[in-house]
């Protein structure tokens, strides 16, 4: 909601101003006036924030999750919606607590596919924000399928604030029908022990009109300008305190905060950052929480970040001073967990431990922050239980096996591994080989094409690690869950050539989304990411379907690729896509791509890594220059 304009605190009435003016003028004291009124002062106060972000319809916890707990590896049940919910539960009888959802609440599994973010919307009424900023995969259905989901959000008693400052949704439009601020408002005020501190929303602009659906008609303003406004703007009202709620990634917050006046604290998500020490527990994370920066005063900016899935929350502890500035920052990220325990027995296998070692292992997490042993909310988990019997029912279609873990990747070589707790991917961000997942995926459209010589998916559309075992439908629609369908092109051995290019200089180049990054069936190469554009790739080579033979690449002979026809259409960067699309030449198959995959897993029954020679990647080299193995 949109605050209210007051006169600042500072502000001096014509009548008050003559008399003060004359009495000070008498005493000599006019300098003195002036000088006060440019270094006003302010009540100190003390805000804490508990934040999420990237929950992307993850509501139920993840079983057997492998972390380091007390010393000893050990499989725990990891986050849920229903913990999130107990989490900021325990706020419940403070008032100097703000709630906040940094985006991408919807779009990930069978919840988002079955309800459309109902079912997202309930659990976040469970909590009841005080603010949620726009992601960009709120935007995957449209501005109309954004409008169902906030429409379920408002439903419920909470009237959660969405903000964007950035996202201008045009009249008429499913979120503006009479008022641009029909949906979305720039901000909202959160008053703690009488002081009016400004939550501010903003959405990142490239990625969401590049590697979402929102109408042609719907503006995304630039992220800085609009934030700047909106302080510019809320300083006129006499606010003093701002606080960003972004969704932009990690890395353009602390870039963010470089440029923009009397901002204190950026509260993120989209980059699915985990931040923190958390090497005790076997994991890995990009910095410290917060991470301190300065502002364009020189002031300090505290951004912070709550990793993704609903495994975690952050809790950001705030002190200003009587100038109105940061002048601390404290906090930690922490993992939610359950309080049953799986070791490994003399065998190898994992088994409960008994009771005695169970509380030995809650006593010792006592005095480890990084982790929180938490009960789910059982009002939350009775709300999940209303939409998981639908869900279970299409989960437990078994579909096939995978006879190892697939892991999970977006570009070799890069600083975070997202499948962590997967056994058999320990290392696979480190790898030449990059995404044994994204592979498959590549290699069930081929199957699923008659016509193409080769397959091409980005590594963002590619959503999690596979584990050895079992897979089932909920498998192959976590993995894939947007209505992607698939499209086939001619392309030239060169355009080919470009596509690639044109992907990763997205990332590389254009500091895009890493998700642009390629992975493809019959077709592999070299890749040397420190080079520049147009040098990077060499030994392109195609494999024939018939023979299974690899043979260079032909820049002049046509080849039919198929991929999915969100980056057909040239978003997230696959610009040649794009232009060969706009000639009418592509042929849209309409075979949904998860249920591709999901023929493809039963077609094979068991699949596994595909053969060294079939991977994209043969080498690579990081944009660092160094040679991966």
């Amino acid at each position: 909601m949109k605050a209210s304009h007051r006169h600042s605190p500072f502000s001096l009435s014509g009548i008050g101003l003559t008399l003060l003016t004359a009495v000070l003028s008498a005493c000599g004291s006019l300098d003195t006036l002036t000088t006060a009124a440019s270094e006003p002062t302010f009540s100190p106060l003390s805000i804490t924030v508990a934040h999420i972000n990237d929950h992307h319809s993850q509501l139920e916890a993840f079983p057997d999750t492998t972390l380091t707990l007390d010393g000893a590896a050990t499989r725990v049940d990891l986050g849920g919606f229903a913990r999130v919910t107990s989490a900021f539960q325990r706020y419940a009888h403070r008032n100097d607590v703000i709630k906040l959802h940094a985006g991408d609440a919807i779009t990930g599994t069978l919840y988002h596919t079955l309800f459309k973010g109902e079912a997202d919307a309930a659990l976040m009424n469970s909590v009841c924000f005080d603010a949620f900023a726009l992601g960009n995969h709120e935007f995957d259905d449209g501005d109309a399928g954004l409008k169902v989901f906030l429409d379920h959000l408002r439903s419920g008693s909470c009237q959660t604030p969405v903000l964007a400052a950035n996202v201008k949704p045009q009249i008429g439009t499913p979120l503006a029908a009479s008022s641009s601020t029909d949906y979305l408002q720039p901000y909202t005020l959160k008053t703690i022990n009488g002081v009016q501190v400004a939550i501010i929303g903003i959405d990142t602009k490239n990625k969401t009109t590049n590697s979402s659906r929102p109408l042609d008609t719907t503006v995304f303003e630039d992220e800085a300008e609009a934030a700047q406004r909106s302080i510019d703007e809320l300083k006129i009202q006499g606010i003093r305190h701002f606080v960003l709620l972004t969704h932009q990634g990690y890395e353009a917050d602390k870039a963010l905060a470089a440029k923009l006046t009397d901002v204190d604290a950026i509260v993120g998500g989209d980059s699915h950052t985990l931040l923190g020490d958390f090497s005790a527990l076997g994991l890995g994370s990009s910095g410290s929480y917060p991470a301190r920066v300065s502002n364009k005063d020189g002031k300090t900016v505290c951004v912070v970040q709550a990793w993704e899935y609903s495994k975690a929350i952050g809790e950001l502890n705030l002190y200003f001073n009587n100038r109105g500035e940061t002048e601390s920052c404290t906090g930690q990220a922490s993992l939610l967990i359950g309080s049953s325990f799986k070791r490994q027995d003399n065998a190898g296998a994992w088994v409960a431990v008994d009771d005695a070692k169970r509380l030995q292992i809650i006593q010792a997490l006592q005095g480890v922050p990084t982790v929180r042993v938490t009960e789910p909310d059982p009002v939350a988990a009775l709300t999940l239980a209303g939409y998981s019997a639908q869900v279970n029912a299409r989960k437990a279609e078994t579909i096939g096996t995978a006879s190892e873990a697939l892991c999970l990747v977006r570009v070799p070589g890069e600083s975070t591994n997202r499948s962590t707790g997967v056994p058999g991917c320990e290392s696979a961000n480190t790898l030449a080989r990059g995404s044994d997942a994204a592979q498959i995926v590549a290699e069930s459209f081929l199957a699923g094409s008659r016509a193409a010589d080769i397959a091409i998916q980005n590594a963002g559309g590619v959503r999690m690690p596979v584990a050895a075992g079992t897979l089932s439908m909920n498998t192959a629609f976590t993995l894939l869950p947007f209505t992607n369908v698939l499209v086939e092109l001619p392309l030239t051995g060169q355009q080919v050539i470009q596509v690639l290019e044109d992907a990763v200089a997205h990332h590389l180049d254009a500091g895009q989304s890493s998700g642009s990054h390629p992975y493809a069936a019959g077709l592999r190469w070299n890749l040397d990411m420190s080079q520049a554009r147009g040098a990077r790739f060499s030994k392109v080579q195609v494999r024939n379907r018939s023979t299974g033979l690899w043979a260079p690449i032909e820049t002049a002979r046509s080849y039919t690729v198929v991929t999915n026809d969100f980056i057909a259409s040239g978003k997230d960067g696959y610009t040649t896509f794009g232009t060969v699309s706009a000639t009418g030449k592509a042929v849209n198959n309409y075979l949904l791509y998860t249920q591709t995959l999901v023929d493809h897993v039963r077609a094979r029954g068991t699949i596994s890594r595909p053969a060294a020679g079939d991977y994209a990647h043969q080498s690579v080299v990081t944009a660092a220059g160094l040679t991966l193995p």
